[in-house]
């Protein structure tokens, strides 16, 4: 018996320390669009951070003051750029992207119609529910179980 190879994707850990692109061609969007979204998300975290630090920052700590969310932004900008790229992980968005071209999308007239009874049915319940409540507040307060309200009583 021939020894079989196997073959898997490389740790992340592994891909951190490397700068190619996996299947750069292949489910651009999806891979671009989590990366805008990580960024994002990365930039507000240090954003915080620095809001926090500078909250605490004496004239001796300034450097680190400026320079711990610095180090946040560029560390994570390159985790989530090799994230985007691990084999694993991009696999993933590209068959998320394939997924996402098979979908039959409404068009804009359709989509219109949708919102507009969504949004007529929210009413209708939210009506029907106020009809109820108050049904059931004057059911309560006939039999005695609800005790009247000591402002309408008094004018």
């Amino acid at each position: 018996m021939a020894k079989e190879k196997t073959v898997g994707s490389p740790s992340l850990l592994n891909e951190m320390v490397q700068a190619n692109r996996y299947k750069r061609t292949q489910g651009k969007i999806a891979r671009q669009a989590t990366l805008i979204s990580i960024w994002v998300l990365i930039s507000i975290a240090a954003y915080q951070l620095y809001q926090q630090l500078e909250a605490y920052a004496t004239i001796a700590q300034y450097r680190l003051h400026l320079l711990l969310p610095v180090v946040l932004v560029v560390v994570g900008f390159w985790v989530a750029y090799r994230l985007i790229n691990w084999p694993t992980f991009a696999d993933f968005l590209i068959a998320v992207e394939a997924e996402m071209n098979k979908v039959t999308w409404p068009s804009k007239a359709e989509l219109w119609r949708s919102v507009i009874v969504v949004i007529a049915l929210i009413f209708i319940l939210a009506l029907l529910l106020f009809a109820f409540d108050l049904l059931w507040i004057t059911l309560f307060k006939t039999i005695g179980l609800i005790p009247p309200d000591p402002q309408a009583t008094a004018t």
